[in-house]
């Protein structure tokens, strides 16, 4: 069986393009007479003349040109795999898949996930957010390699996984400036007949702090009903109503929403967990993920703010 020999024949391509045995040999710093010797062999191989001569020069034969048109596709392939090869990193990014429960608190989530992006291992971040359920079969599929919730792995789903508490955090009321101005009393009587501005139906928090309102006889008026805490957050900066957030996101939101934290509660808390499918941690982002929680975030939560603020802390 007769092999093709590429050496061969980038020699052919190259006196095909120089025009000459001459001005190729000086390309390549080989001697004329290597060069002639090699298109010899390469047309023994192919058992057909590539050049005919010319006067002083060569000409491609018929075979020579068809010859031609193969090696130019040959060669620029190679050069074009050379130079994917050589701007390709050396190992590929790894894939980190993240589904994200709706009402989960979307500044604790960023601050979860951006030490994600400085992994010495390239990590390709792939975040979706939706309806718990429906990430959860995503997840059982291994759709996503985790999901952040407010709650653990829900027992009536037929979904087969494990829940790893990521950290809890009071909660902390929040309003506009102008909106506070127009408050009367002292938290948490304030909050009574005030605009406030609720957490959508899926969210954990929704239920307990209701049952805080009842339990205190405060009876707000709620003007809204939210199911992403971001869009909550907007509103609650454009004074529309009082709001709640974890007390571990109280610096964040004054900074970025303008508002005023004015009191808090640790008697209704906002968890979050991983839902993941494995028992053990193991992938790179998952574990640099929850260490950004464990030490980071919720081992911050519970320490007082240095920033000065009117806010005060209720026990009940």
């Amino acid at each position: 069986m007769v092999t093709l020999n590429y050496k061969h024949l980038r020699y052919f391509w190259m006196v095909a393009k120089a025009g000459s045995i001459a001005r190729a040999a000086q390309q390549l710093q080989r001697t004329p007479q290597s060069i002639s010797g090699q298109l010899q062999e390469l047309e023994s191989s192919l058992d057909s003349a590539l050049f005919r001569r010319v006067g002083r020069g060569l000409e491609l034969t018929d075979i020579g040109r068809r010859a031609l048109q193969y090696a130019d596709r040959i060669f620029t392939l190679g050069d074009e795999l050379l130079d994917d090869l050589r701007d390709r990193p050396a190992r590929p990014a790894v894939e980190f898949r993240l589904g994200i429960a709706e009402g989960v608190p979307k500044s604790l989530v960023y601050r979860m996930i951006e030490p994600v992006l400085r992994l010495e291992e390239r990590v390709r971040l792939i975040c979706r957010e939706g309806r718990l359920a429906f990430l959860l079969a995503d997840l059982a599929v291994h759709r996503y390699d985790m999901v952040i919730a407010d709650r653990p792995m829900p027992s009536h789903l037929n979904v087969r996984g494990f829940s790893h508490l990521l950290g809890e955090s009071s909660l902390t009321f929040f309003g506009a400036p102008a909106l506070l101005e127009q408050l009367p009393g002292r938290f948490p009587k304030m909050l009574d007949q005030a605009p406030f501005l609720l957490p959508g139906e899926d969210a954990a928090i929704r239920a307990r702090l209701v049952q805080w309102f009842d339990d205190h006889d405060i009876r707000p008026r709620i003007v809204g009903e939210f199911d992403d805490s971001a869009l909550l957050n907007s509103f609650g900066q454009t004074g529309a109503g009082l709001f709640v957030a974890p007390t571990a996101t109280t610096a964040y939101l004054v900074k970025q929403y303008r508002v005023r934290a004015i009191g808090s509660t640790a008697a209704v808390k906002e968890q979050l967990y991983a839902l993941t499918t494995e028992r053990q941690l193991q992938h790179p982002a998952i574990i640099a993920l929850n260490k950004a929680a464990q030490e980071d975030i919720f081992g911050q939560g519970a320490k007082p703010s240095r920033r000065r603020h009117s806010a005060s802390t209720y026990s009940g």
